[in-house]
């Protein structure tokens, strides 16, 4: 092909292999017409990637206890966790790099005992936590660092891990003392637990540079990223340390045989992390009456009461009712600091902000994004200019919870259980660019029309508003606009909310004649206007569509399974328990455990992948929802010009789709986290074989099975666990974004998560 970058090219060579089968398209231009290659079109393919991954633990505990007297008692503890693993965050296995983890945890505790009915635990705490995430020494000619390619319509990413290079050291020191005392139907305690943390930190996002090209053929000629890429310049270490102190007391109060009242309050303070403090050095920038640089305040007024009561009514002890009230409050983690530096420190350039190089070819050629930006001693002018980030005074998240429950005993073994949650978060964290707002304008009609049949030529001049004059509306609030901010200003917000109300039934049967049960349902609704607030993933957006208009981002949480149900049992099997030696071990004592899931599915956010509003948001906006269309499908649009070649509308490709896609200046008026993906219906078995070898030794033979029917399914998360897994690729975006063939098709999105089979082995003696 003519007009090809050597570099580029060579690059692309370099680290992508050729599929070894066209299966999935050809290869476009910017647009999307098939790139001709001596009259043939050029097939794309999957690769078939060996991709290396492997997690090694190493664990080790020292314990020690030392009874001093009657009264004191001494007990030491130390845990060491170390793991060498490597690091799969880039997309291909040439970027994989070695990532080392250590942790260490110390303590000491010392109790007394003064009389019968007062106790004193103190104890003494020390952890630490170092990771490391390297980026290696990549090189790419004409550039300082090796960047992040990403083009989209190969669903590739060139590059290591996107969050390369960081590291995390934390020191943690800790003193807690509590004191337990009984007087009459009193039982209180009350105590504190203060820490100091010491904690040098080093992640500056996209500090290598990441280019994002909607297609692959603009990176190979060199030109400009057509979709917003960004560096941040300026590597500084991040320090977080702090101070906090969390008194507490509460009052177990037995009023009567049948009732219990419990009542506490709980203080905390967490001072303001000290790189954050350093935010008055940018007090240059400051705008009377609209924004200024100051050191973050804590909060001083933190208190969380907390109320329950539990009855027993009846005489026969075997039901209860419990209700009860509190308040909790979280911490600011350091992400956010980290990414809030002043621009004497670091600042982030967007390819959009007339910041690189220029607009191609030679784009990366000529450096890409320079690593050039002022620091130390800036104008007002440029500190104003290169201003992306501010810290607003500390406002710690909190929940508010409530909760009601009836529990009854029957037929000795079997409980029942049903309970009322409520909850409500408040302060939550939202990362906004508070100086951007859309260039369109819904309200007084200025956005282009979307249609699902094509409109006449006379209609279409007769509309009034083109692409050119969206795009030629200001996007920066007028405010910040004269005060000279003219760079998105990132604050990460305490103005999110969440409300939680939860329906909870559950049955229990305990250990009894060899089998013990456990089974629950419950549904529930968790509504919020902002789940993420980092780019942990696609799923859902990390930032509201409007800055200015956070109320349209409510809706249901990313995180909401309006149905759950689970089953797990332990059954001791009951046959050849006695018997000759070979009935007992070899016929007798097998144990099977099963556990069953049903959950509803995530719900995912359909995008665009365009800045629809024009609000300058590399993140994309939602799409357009046809009420009529076919429940799950989606559409491409293409553009409408009027007579004078002005675009104009949008035509939908697929009028029957659900999902049409909101090109540049539309209006999008789908809402969050509509789109479910799959859902979870999953058994996992455990089964154990116990054999006594002789009166004193026995052996245990386990083999466990995750999705123990090898049952595929393709859902965002992990089947067996609740933690965090991010799904933050370029696949995902593919699969929220209407018109292309990964839309709505998690098989060739996620993983299936196949059956995975454990064995472990015990020997007791």
């Amino acid at each position: 092909l003519p007009g090809l970058s050597a570099t580029n090219f060579g690059i692309f060579k370099q680290y992508v292999p050729a599929a070894p089968v066209a299966n999935a398209g050809f290869l476009v231009d910017g647009n999307g017409n098939d790139v001709l290659l001596g009259g043939q079109k050029i097939a794309l393919g999957v690769l078939p990637l060996a991709s290396p991954s492997f997690q090694n633990n190493y664990y080790y505990v020292i314990s020690s206890d030392y009874t001093i007297s009657e009264k004191d008692q001494l007990r030491g503890r130390y845990i060491n966790n170390r793991q060498a693993a490597i690091d799969t965050a880039a997309t291909l296995p040439q970027f994989f790099l070695p990532i080392p983890t250590t942790n260490y945890l110390s303590t000491l505790t010392e109790y007394h005992n003064f009389t019968p009915n007062l106790t004193n635990e103190i104890r003494l705490g020390y952890n630490r936590f170092n990771n490391t995430t390297p980026a290696g020494n990549f090189k790419f000619g004409g550039l300082d660092l090796f960047p992040n390619i990403v083009l989209n319509d190969l669903n590739l990413n060139i590059g290591p891990d996107g969050n390369a290079p960081q590291y995390t050291i934390q020191n943690l020191y800790q003193a807690t003392d509590n004191v337990s005392w009984t007087k009459g139907r009193h039982s209180f305690k009350f105590g504190v637990d203060a820490r100091k943390y010491i904690s040098p930190q080093f992640f500056t996002q996209r500090s290598r540079g990441e280019y994002n090209y909607n297609t692959a053929l603009l990176y190979l000629q060199d030109f400009t990223p057509d979709n917003l890429s960004e560096r941040s310049i300026g590597n500084v270490v991040y320090y977080g340390d702090q101070t906090a102190i969390y008194p507490y007391f509460n009052d177990t109060w037995r009023f009567r045989p049948d009732l219990t009242i419990n009542l506490g309050v709980r203080y905390e303070f967490t001072s303001i992390p000290f790189s954050q403090r350093g935010q008055g050095v940018n007090a240059i920038s400051n705008a009377p009456g609209l924004i200024s640089f100051k050191e973050p305040q804590p909060q001083y007024k933190n208190f969380a009461p907390r109320v329950g009561i539990a009855y027993s009514p009846g005489n026969k002890g075997t039901t209860s009712i419990r209700a009860g009230f509190g308040m909790a409050y979280d911490v600011l983690y350091d992400n956010i600091g980290i990414l809030s530096l002043p621009p004497q420190f670091t600042t982030t350039f967007d390819t959009d902000l007339g910041t690189a190089t220029g607009s191609g070819p030679n784009f990366l050629k000529n450096g890409g994004i320079l690593p050039n930006a002022a620091s130390g001693s800036l104008s007002r002018a440029d500190a104003v200019a290169q201003t992306t980030a501010y810290v607003p005074d500390q406002k710690l998240p909190y929940s508010i919870q409530w909760n009601a429950g009836f529990q009854h005993i029957f037929a000795k073994d079997y409980t029942f259980e049903a309970r009322y949650l409520g909850t409500r978060g408040v302060h939550l964290n939202v990362q906004q660019r508070i100086n951007r707002q859309p260039k369109t304008d819904p309200a007084n009609g200025i956005f282009l029309p979307t249609y699902l049949a094509a409109p006449s030529q006379a209609t279409l001049d007769s509309l009034n508003v083109t692409l050119a004059q969206i795009n030629a509306r200001p996007n920066i609030v007028p405010s910040f606009a004269a005060a000279g901010f003219k760079s998105s200003i990132v604050e990460f917000s305490p103005v999110g909310n969440s409300t939680y109300h939860g329906l909870a039934l559950q049955l229990d049967r305990r250990f009894s004649q060899g089998l013990l049960f456990k089974t629950a349902y419950t549904w529930s609704h968790l509504i919020d206007d902002s789940t993420a607030d980092f780019f942990t993933t696609r799923l859902t957006p990390r930032r509201s569509q409007d800055f200015q208009n956070l109320r349209n981002d409510r809706a249901s949480s990313a995180l909401d399974r309006r149905h759950r149900l689970t089953f797990a049992a332990v059954y001791d099997l009951p046959f050849f328990k006695n018997g000759n030696y070979f009935k007992r071990n070899v016929l007798g004592n097998w144990e099977i455990a099963p556990i069953y899931t049903f959950e509803s599915p995530e719900y995912a956010t359909v995008q665009s992948a365009t800045d629809t509003n024009r609000n300058g948001d590399s993140a994309g906006d939602r799409t357009i929802i046809n009420p009529n269309g076919i429940v799950g499908t989606g559409s491409n649009v293409s553009a409408l010009t009027n007579t004078a070649g002005a675009t104009v509308a949008y035509l939908a490709t697929n009028p029957s789709a659900q999902y049409i896609k909101a090109a540049a200046g539309a209006l999008a008026n789908a809402g969050r986290n509509t789109l479910p993906t799959r859902r979870i219906n999953n058994i996992d078995l455990t089964i154990i074989k116990r054999i006594a070898l002789t009166e004193r030794v026995k052996f245990e033979f386990q083999a466990q099975m995750l999705n123990s029917l090898n049952h595929p399914q393709f859902t965002p998360g992990i089947l067996n666990q609740i933690n965090s897994f991010g799904q933050s690729g370029s696949g995902v975006l593919n699969y929220l974004t209407p018109g292309n063939k990964a839309f709505n098709n998690p098989e060739v999105t996620f993983n299936s998560n196949a059956r995975v089979i454990q064995l472990a082995a015990k020997i007791s003696f």
